[in-house]
C-alpha cells in the first residue's frame, strides 16, 4: 500500500507512526510554513524552509525502522545552554546544512532519509517557505482582524474564522506546491490528512492549489484523522463535527472516504457521522487514545482503526 499523510508536527508524527505499521511505503507531505523557535530562526537568518515539522516526520519514520530509534533520538534532541546553539534541535541544523549544500530542500531531505536508513520519503508541501494569515474575530469591537504568521495564528486568543497562505517572496503569485508531493498523492493508494493544528497544519495543504487539486482528482481513500482534543486558540470550542465543516469551507470540492475519530472524544456521534456522510465518507469511531493521559494518538490503536477505515478488517462497531 501506497500511503500519504499530510500534516505538521505532533499530529503528523503520530500518523506517521501508526502507518508505519502497514506498511514500508509511506510519504509525509509537510507544511512550510512555521515561523517559530529554532525553525523561525533558521528560516529568518538563512531564508531557508523551517525545519522543524520535516524533521518532526523524518523521526517519526526513523523511529519505526530497526535500530533507528538511536538516531531518532538524537534528530530530536535539544541543545541547552545559553548560547547561540540554545533551543536549536539537532536535526533542523542537519537539514539547513543540506538544504544550503545541495541547494533543492527535496534532494537534501532525501538525504537525510539515506542517512536515517528509512524507506519512506518526506516531503515539503512547498519548495519555498510560506506564510499563513488567518482571519480572526474576537480581538477588537467585533471587527474582522487579519493576523500573519504560524505562532500569531496558533496562539490567538480571538476565533479563527479562516486561513490562507501567501508567498512572502512573491506575493502576486500563489504557492506553488512541490512536483514530488503532488505526484505522491496522485500515485497513492491512501491519502490522510490530520490531526494537528487544524488552521495551521492540517488546512494549509488544501490552500496550495497543485496540492489541492490533486486531493481533489487522487484516485486514494481518502482518511481524515480527528483530534483528541480542541485547541487552545485555535479550535478552541470546537466540536469534532465543526472541525470537518471548517474543512468543506476551506475546499468544498473536495470528499473523503473515511473520518476516524476518538471515541470518548465525541459527545455526539450521530452528529459526526452526518458530517462526515456530507463529505461523502463513513465515520469510524475508536479508542485511539494513549492510556497514560498525555493526550496522543496510540500508534497501534490508530493503525488498527486505520485498516478498518480501509476495509482491511471489518467493522468492530455496529453502526460505524
Amino acid at each position: 500500500m501506497r500511503a500519504v499523510a499530510l500534516g505538521g508536527g505532533h499530529g503528523l508524527h503520530a500518523t506517521l507512526s501508526a502507518l508505519r505499521r502497514l506498511t514500508a511505503d509511506v510519504t509525509a507531505v509537510v507544511t512550510v510554513a512555521d515561523d517559530g523557535g529554532s525553525s523561525g530562526r533558521l528560516r529568518r537568518e538563512l531564508g531557508l524552509l523551517p525545519p522543524g515539522d520535516l524533521r518532526q516526520a523524518l523521526a517519526a519514520l526513523a523511529a519505526a525502522e530497526d535500530g533507528g530509534t538511536l538516531w531518532a533520538e538524537v534528530f530530536q534532541h535539544r541543545f541547552g545552554g545559553n548560547g547561540a546553539l540554545t533551543g536549536h534541535a539537532v536535526g533542523n541544523l542537519l537539514l539547513a546544512g543540506l538544504f544550503e549544500v545541495l541547494e533543492d530542500p527535496v534532494a537534501g531531505l532525501d538525504e537525510a532519509a539515506r542517512l536515517l536508513g528509512i524507506t519512506g520519503r518526506v516531503l515539503p508541501m512547498s519548495a519555498e517557505p510560506l506564510e499563513i494569515e488567518a482571519e480572526v474575530t474576537g480581538l477588537e469591537n467585533g471587527e474582522v482582524s487579519r493576523i500573519r504568521g504560524q505562532v500569531a495564528v496558533a496562539s490567538t486568543p480571538g476565533l479563527v474564522r479562516r486561513v490562507s497562505l501567501h508567498n512572502p517572496g512573491r506575493p502576486q503569485r500563489p504557492p506553488v506546491a512541490c512536483e514530488d508531493a503532488v505526484r505522491a498523492v496522485l500515485e497513492a493508494d491512501a491519502v490522510f490528512l490530520g490531526p494537528g493544528s487544524w488552521f495551521t497544519s492540517v488546512l494549509p495543504h488544501l490552500l496550495v492549489p497543485d496540492l489541492h487539486d490533486a486531493l481533489v482528482r487522487t484516485n486514494a481513500t481518502k482518511v481524515v484523522i480527528l483530534n483528541l482534543v480542541p485547541q487552545p486558540g485555535e479550535t478552541a470550542g470546537f466540536s469534532p463535527e465543526r472541525h470537518l465543516h471548517v474543512l468543506f469551507d476551506h475546499a468544498p470540492r473536495l470528499k473523503v472516504d473515511a473520518v476516524i475519530a476518538d471515541r470518548d472524544s465525541v459527545p455526539t456521534p450521530a452528529r459526526l457521522r452526518r458530517a462526515a456522510r456530507a463529505l461523502g465518507g463513513r465515520a469510524h469511531l475508536a479508542s485511539i487514545a494513549t492510556r497514560d493521559g498525555v493526550g496522543r494518538h496510540d500508534p497501534d490503536a490508530l493503525a488498527g482503526c486505520v485498516r478498518e477505515a480501509l476495509g482491511l478488517i471489518e467493522s468492530v462497531e455496529e453502526g460505524h
